[in-house]
């Protein structure tokens, strides 16, 4: 099944070569020592054939069996040599493929973290999941098995070919009489697997997001009896994959079989290249029986070649799904206004300025229509309105999260030693694993314990912080100090104080906290947001009467702006939202 035109890129093979590139060349002196350690490696195991054919010539030879000792003990030392040179250069191309691995994990995620959030969602949640799990997995699982077996077998065959023809060039020619059913092979199977197996990374992708849409939306899908319709989806894109899976395997069986065919033609070839040179004299029984050791030797280096390009070609196909996120550009941030000095009049530049602004998250049904909206600095605003009106949609493109079909947004610059002009606290903070410090710090790396302190009290927070088994330096997240929905918030308003942006987004950030702890929530908001620029999303309208001005929104449209009171003398949708919210709070007392 085929995503759509929106789905995240996937690179060109030449744009895969070149991240590959650039992920080795700062690692080129590990690369080099593991392909030379390998190759002396693979020196070392061509020996035993040679000896093996010595110890044929003695015998045949009748010679006395103590002339046997010496070939004998050189076996063993080759083996010894062998094995621990092989040893050591797994080891470096393991080394080298995880840290390459490493440096594309990071550079993936910090692509994947800048891409705006309507891409993110018009590719859906799933393909961008299925990229971080299975793409991921599939390629670290060939960088560790794969890459250095391939590594391996590759040299292997080309220093044995090597030794072939030292014996005598016609075995080198007999032996190569199964290269042209093996690049056949070869091209056969890679023809048919590169589309195969994209597709079968595009097919899990598709059930990935199937099952998402439907457990996310489980509510729903019960509450309109939609279970079978969903069910069925799932079993259709589950089809598609069993169908191309199957595809595989047949390609795989019809593969093996063409090898085989391969091995019967060169062995037989080199087997009778020796008996006409023994028979003519050319060479001996020993050199013979070296010859074919040597053609046998390569039916496991050659088999794990073209075998391991299964493996390949599903790495391949997984690497370029993550270098299609990894070598994107870094999205543009929106101009920044110029600072405040360079300005005629004092203060402006850094006002927050939305003009025209306009949101479609699907064709023809918009959720902002032409939105005019000047944040003066300092200005506490408050956005209300119903559950669509549009509130949060403004709030995420104010922040940079989302950008505007229509209009444009201006924007402060950034206060010196501050990273962002804007930051966004939503009602779904995230808390990281690891030191409760360690989690602030993410906001300022560079701050030291009495910032992080000072913070913390600002937002009410410090008291449970010091509480905390360790203090600061308690483990939080998962696997850590579990901490309550109130405090994740206050958490992630302290990194909001730390970061000290010029203007502050907060989206609902005080709804999770529950009725219990929503006025401290609420003061520890305000205080977060004092001296700044700030949006507020009001979940309660008291959070609302208390900024410097209010603005109602409906169907995606600002209706009405004022102060609280300004506002409840205009008798309009303001003044009924507030009227209808007393009611509510008068008859729950």
């Amino acid at each position: 099944m085929a995503l759509s035109e929106e789905a995240l890129p996937t690179a060109s093979p030449a744009r895969t070569r070149a991240l590959v590139w650039e992920l080795l060349r700062p690692r080129r002196g590990l690369a080099l020592a593991a392909f030379a350690v390998m190759v002396g490696a693979t020196a070392f195991g061509l020996l035993p054939q040679p000896l093996l054919g010595h110890i044929v010539d003695l015998v045949a030879e009748g010679r006395p069996a103590a002339e046997l000792t010496t070939p004998a003990v050189l076996l063993v030392l080759v083996a010894v040599l062998q094995g621990g040179a092989t040893a050591l250069g797994l080891t470096l191309i393991s080394r080298l493929g995880e840290t390459m691995l490493a440096a594309l994990r990071e550079r993936f995620v910090e692509r994947a973290l800048l891409l705006p959030q309507e891409r993110v969602e018009r590719a859906g949640s799933g393909d961008l999941t299925a990229r971080v799990t299975g793409d991921v997995s599939r390629v670290a699982e060939s960088v560790r098995n794969a890459m250095p077996e391939l590594a391996r077998s590759l040299l292997a065959i080309v220093l044995t070919l090597g030794a072939l023809a030292l014996l005598d060039w016609r075995f080198l020619v007999a032996a190569l009489l199964a290269v042209p059913v093996q690049a056949h092979t070869a091209r056969w199977y890679v023809r048919n697997a590169v589309p195969l197996y994209a597709r079968q990374r595009v097919a899990a992708a598709g059930i990935q997001q199937r099952l998402l849409d439907t457990i996310g939306g489980a509510e729903t899908v019960r509450a309109f009896r939609m279970e079978d319709e969903h069910t069925g989806r799932v079993a259709k894109a589950s089809r598609a994959a069993i169908e191309l899976t199957m595809r595989g395997v047949r390609l795989v069986v019809g593969f093996y079989s063409r090898l085989h065919i391969a091995e019967y033609i060169g062995l037989a070839a080199v087997l009778f290249a020796g008996f006409l040179l023994v028979r003519d004299g050319t060479a001996s029984i020993g050199t013979a029986t070296a010859a074919a050791l040597y053609f046998h030797s390569l039916f496991g280096p050659i088999n794990n070649a073209l075998v391991l390009l299964d493996d390949a070609q599903s790495a391949l196909a997984g690497l370029a799904r993550l270098a299609g996120v990894a070598t994107l550009p870094p999205e543009p941030e929106p101009e920044p206004e110029p600072e405040a000095g360079q300005e005629a009049a004092a203060g402006q530049g850094r006002e927050v300025t939305v003009a025209g602004a306009g949101h479609a998250y699907e064709a023809g049904r918009p959720v902002l229509r032409g939105v005019d909206l000047v944040l003066r600095p300092g200005e506490q605003v408050a956005l209300v309105g119903a559950s669509g009106a549009g509130k949060s949609t403004l709030a995420r493109i104010v922040a940079g999260v989302q950008r505007p079909s229509a209009g444009t947004v201006r924007l402060p610059a950034a206060r010196p030693g501050a990273a962002r002009a804007v930051v966004l606290v939503t009602q779904e903070s995230h808390v990281f694993a690891g030191p409760l410090a360690e989690d602030l710090r993410l906001a300022r790396p560079g701050a030291d314990e009495e910032e992080l302190r000072s913070a913390l009290d600002l937002v009410g927070a410090l008291e449970w912080a010091d509480a905390l088994p360790e203090g600061l330096d308690t483990v939080v997240g998962e696997a850590g100090h579990r901490l309550t929905a109130a405090q994740v918030q206050q958490l992630a308003l302290a990194r909001l104080v730390l970061a000290d942006p010029e203007v502050a987004v907060l989206d609902e950030a005080t709804a999770e906290a529950g009725s219990a702890g929503a006025r401290a929530l609420e003061r520890a908001a305000a205080r977060a947001a004092r001296g700044r620029t700030a949006l507020v999303v009001a979940h309660r309208l008291t959070q609302a009467a208390t900024a410097d001005r209010i603005v109602v929104m409906e169907d995606g449209q600002v209706m009405e702006s004022g102060t609280h009171e300004e506002l409840l003398a205009l008798g309009g949708r303001y003044a009924a939202l507030w009227e209808a919210w007393s009611d509510t709070r008068a008859t729950a007392g």
